[in-house]
């Protein structure tokens, strides 16, 4: 049982957070490319765990933050009200990004903010390469999460991947990766141009657009996709 409260501190949670903490996992957490220098080692299962338990406070969540633990910061991005995050309070935030695993858990936080449009523009364009990780992170979430949004949203977006799909950078080019085959995924409307996108990649010269490509490719041609999306089409033409 987790010994908190939405009452707590935030220092009874980082005091809870260092008691679990766990120099093996911490040293596990390396074999997925996290980098564990500001990390207690405590699974993302447990951080969740302790956002539900101790609920949305949007002050709180900021000294969490300001404590640079990775699983903190994690934990304040479940807990911190996206309606009060200002478009300045993101910024701030994303200078601080050092490995995908908090880009994207915290980009999950922005998308649900007034700004979340503006802020994938900004970021995208920031040379920094965990903060143009977020633009495309953030793309992800909010093809998947902000439901009435309209799919010219989504496919606005893909001269934005194109643009970017020739940073070799392995956390820039696999965001811009993921961005793709999610646009591609969120409707057979959104497939076809985000299909097109990938197989122009996918011959491209550029040996990081033809990977993102031909990955994209291979997801976005599969049966089981386009069974899925057929599925969804018939779903809401009933």
């Amino acid at each position: 049982m987790i010994p908190l409260s939405p009452d707590s501190t935030a220092d009874e949670v980082l005091a809870y957070l260092r008691s679990i903490a766990s120099e093996e996992n911490r040293e596990g957490m390396k074999r997925y490319g996290i980098k564990i220098d500001r990390a207690l080692g405590i699974s993302h299962g447990v951080q969740r765990d302790i956002a539900k338990t101790i609920k949305r406070n949007h002050e709180r969540a900021f000294e969490l933050w300001a404590s640079g633990h990775t699983e903190a910061q994690f934990i304040a991005s479940r807990t911190a009200d996206p309606k009060r995050m200002s478009i300045d309070d993101a910024r701030r935030w994303a200078a601080e990004f050092d490995s995908w695993d908090i880009v994207d858990g915290v980009a999950d936080l922005f998308v649900d903010t007034d700004h979340w449009r503006e802020m994938i523009d900004e970021f995208a364009e920031d040379e920094r390469e965990f903060v143009r990780r977020t633009a495309f992170a953030m793309m992800c979430w909010a093809t998947i999460h902000r439901k009435k949004e309209p799919d010219a949203t989504f496919e606005a977006y893909l001269p934005l991947i194109e643009k970017h799909a020739t940073d070799p950078r392995n956390f820039v080019k696999k965001g811009v990766n993921w961005a793709l085959r999610t646009i591609g995924k969120r409707s057979l409307a959104l497939h076809a141009p985000a299909l097109a996108l990938s197989e122009k990649l996918a011959a491209s010269d550029n040996k990081t657009a033809r990977w993102i490509g031909k990955d994209a490719v291979r997801e976005l041609s599969a049966e089981k996709t386009l069974e899925r999306l057929r599925a969804k089409a018939a779903k809401a033409k009933a």
